[in-house]
């Protein structure tokens, strides 16, 4: 049962990096990115060669009755320094790549010392799930276990202490979040590693506690990963449902004004087709588009006279009106008049002698408040859709 969860951990954490995977193709030199990818297929790692079944294929493949471990534990300390980068290059600064230059090379002689301590040690039964303190006292191997457990243990400590001292300072509640919840993760970790180091004291002094090696140290490994992987995802995670929510907010503001051309659009053919099963902000890009084009095909009935007197009205009339307001009202006049002139004219494609076009589109701030304008029921707009060319001076 335990392998099983090791690898459907792992399988997540991996999807993740799946997930990931375009962004890091496309900007394959964000270290940040490359850190958070490094982080999430280093747990899936250690929940894969921690399980007994990898453990028992490991050593029976190579040969070597214990290779699993050295691995294990190289994976482990990896995934504790790649965390640690993380967070240096999340809070950033001016030392940012010292900082990080600093934390490879020191583990990677950390690596380099268990690699070269079970080389030398001798460890000729297999244990699966108790090598540490079964061999807590065989020369040689017990400084690889005493070496990955404080090394680990370093980096968990720092990593919580960096990250629930940062979380007191930042006002992002999802990177607050996102903190605390690495902070325990980490603390957990911290747990993992003191509780094997317990264990393999205990051993040193005579006494037999692998029991807390075997039970407690890999629920603490198992719930202290799950919690740094989520408080890694939940700024990113947050970040995107915000903007999956704002792009969704403004696609439906968009609707009065894609209504509005609905018409112009459908007779020219201008829009294109709707994207099905996209994200928000797709689908927000294609109701863009497709207002574009019909204002394009629009530009030569849009009067700038028309505009400015409407503008001009709204600003004597209303009281302190805000400017951006003034100007989508105007925008919507000149915009339902264009689209009653060209739906009226014999030929659509000669412009009225009056109109001037606008040439730049509207941004896309402009085309919400726009639609709003639209939405509201402005006897200006209404008069334009009924009686184009009657609007003068803010008074159909």
């Amino acid at each position: 049962m335990s392998g099983l969860i090791n690898y459907i951990s792992c399988g997540l954490l991996w999807l993740g990096v799946l997930v990931k995977a375009p962004d890091l193709i496309r900007h394959r030199r964000d270290p940040y990115l490359r850190a958070i990818c490094a982080v999430l297929a280093l747990a899936g790692l250690c929940f894969f060669l921690g399980a007994e079944p990898t453990v028992a294929a490991v050593n029976h493949l190579s040969g070597i009755p214990n290779l699993a471990a050295p691995l294990t534990y190289a994976s482990i300390t990896a995934y504790s320094a790649a965390s640690q980068i993380l967070i240096v290059y999340w809070r950033g600064g001016p030392h940012v790549h010292r900082t990080t230059r600093r934390w490879i090379a020191a583990y990677a002689i950390l690596l380099l010392g268990i690699a070269v301590t079970f080389a030398l040690g001798d460890a000729p039964v297999e244990r699966r799930t108790d090598l540490d303190t079964y061999y807590a006292t065989t020369p040689y191997i017990a400084e690889m276990i005493v070496l990955y457990l404080l090394g680990h243990l370093a980096a968990v400590s720092v990593t919580a202490w960096s990250s629930l001292r940062w979380a007191r300072e930042v006002k992002s509640r999802r990177l607050r979040t996102g903190l605390l919840v690495l902070g325990a993760g980490t603390l957990c970790g911290a747990g993992y590693s003191l509780s094997k180091l317990a264990a393999v004291i205990a051993r040193w002094c005579g006494q037999d506690w692998s029991g807390l090696g075997t039970t407690f140290s890999p629920a603490a490994a198992g719930l202290g990963a799950v919690l740094t992987v989520v408080g890694i995802l939940i700024p990113l995670i947050g970040t995107r449902l915000a903007e999956w929510r704002q792009a969704q907010r403004d696609f439906a503001r968009l609707e009065p004004l894609e209504r509005e051309l609905d018409e112009l659009l459908t007779r020219r053919a201008l829009r294109l087709p709707r994207p099905r099963w996209a994200s928000p902000a797709t689908r927000l890009v294609w109701r863009r588009t497709s207002i574009h084009n019909a204002l394009g095909s629009l530009d030569a009935f849009l009067d700038r006279d028309l505009y400015d007197r409407v503008l001009d009205g709204e600003r004597r009339t209303t009281p302190a009106p805000a400017p951006e307001q003034a100007e989508a009202t105007a925008w919507a006049v000149a915009i339902a008049t264009a689209v009653r002139e060209e739906h009226d004219r014999d030929s659509p494609l000669i412009a009225p002698p009056t109109a001037d076009g606008f040439g730049e589109p509207p941004t896309p701030a402009a085309l919400l408040a726009i639609a709003d304008a639209l939405a509201a029921p402005s006897p200006l707009v209404a008069a334009a859709r009924l009686h184009p060319g009657t609007t003068t001076t803010g008074t159909a």
